[in-house]
């Protein structure tokens, strides 16, 4: 079981849908983990069908974006591994 606090929230509520970071906000919601392998599985359909509603493109974008800001995995050795390719130069 994965501890809550390394979930975000996604709603679909009256302004479309969002990510939630207060997990308060009203509408139907939606949990992915917050590694941006996980996101990129959800945008692929799963997220859309939790939320029982279909994305539009703008949304799509909008969540994409945020995924890009997540790591690509919260596994320490993966983490470093990740770091260290990302500071080491390739020749």
């Amino acid at each position: 079981m994965l501890a809550k606090r390394s979930l975000i929230r996604i709603v679909h509520g009256p302004q479309g849908v969002q990510v939630d970071p207060t997990g308060k906000l009203a509408g139907r919601g939606a949990y992915l983990h917050d590694q941006r392998s996980c996101w990129e599985k959800g945008l692929k359909g799963a997220l859309a069908r939790a939320l029982k509603v279909e994305l539009s493109a703008e949304e799509q974008q909008s969540l994409a974006a945020f995924a890009e800001t997540l790591p690509a995995s919260t596994d320490p050795a993966a983490m470093a591994a990740e770091s260290y390719s990302q500071e080491t130069p390739t020749v």
